[in-house]
């Protein structure tokens, strides 16, 4: 990964356009491509970005992040540099569960004609270059389906499932795959954030996977 804090304007240009005044900026460099541009604000979420496949040249004064496909441009102006760094982090562990989390996964893919009748398991737990899908199935008809399971669905979940799917869209043997954001609870913010980006919310009944049989509805 490399860290680039610069003075920098942002620009924008592709089927929409959105431009950044000049200010101190974090910019990361990530291993898969994608570039992001960070303020001291904002928890996680950039200013702007370029998820890959995506190609950075630069110019004296000038990057210009080129999206691989769409040909979309992120173009910074950098007034001046005040720290750049390179670090190799290595292929990341991924989240680790908590036991319930973890027992979820377990009992979703023993039983994973809960999402729908006829879907069936590929498997869990399948390893991507930035990280493992909880579970990786089929639907009824044949289509590859990606489920990321918590415990309460927020949206980093959302986040999560969603650079899976980038990444996993991009192999021609999966493609195309869908997203499932499973969990016993689902706030409202990160239901809203997955319908947006095409993915489908599923509410899981903890009890009604181990077999205890609830007094209402086991599945929502």
């Amino acid at each position: 990964m490399r860290l680039v804090i610069a003075r920098c304007s942002v620009d924008y240009v592709g089927r929409l356009t959105a431009h950044l005044p000049m200010a101190p900026r974090l910019i990361l460099v990530k291993a898969d491509g994608s570039v992001s541009i960070h303020a001291d604000d904002r928890a996680f979420k950039p200013l702007n970005w370029m998820n890959p496949p995506c190609k950075l040249r630069e110019d004296d004064g000038t990057w210009t992040v080129t999206h691989g496909k769409t040909g979309e441009k992120l173009i910074l102006t950098i007034e001046e540099v005040l720290h750049d760094s390179s670090h190799e982090l290595g292929v990341d562990p991924g989240l680790q569960k908590d036991g319930v989390e973890a027992h979820l996964q377990e009992l979703l893919a023993e039983h994973i004609t809960t999402l729908g009748d006829g879907w069936t398991l590929i498997r869990r737990e399948y390893m991507t270059a930035i990280g493992p899908v909880d579970i990786l199935c089929r639907d009824h008809l044949g289509g590859t389906v990606a489920v990321e399971i918590k415990r309460r669905g927020e949206i980093d979940g959302v986040e999560q499932l969603t650079r899976y799917l980038e990444l996993l869209n991009r192999d021609p043997l999966l493609a195309p795959v869908k997203g499932v954001f499973a969990a016993q609870e689902i706030k409202p913010q990160a239901r809203v954030l997955a319908v947006d980006r095409g993915i489908d919310c599923v509410t899981l009944d903890y009890d009604a996977l181990r077999g205890i049989e609830p007094e209402n509805p086991t599945l929502f």
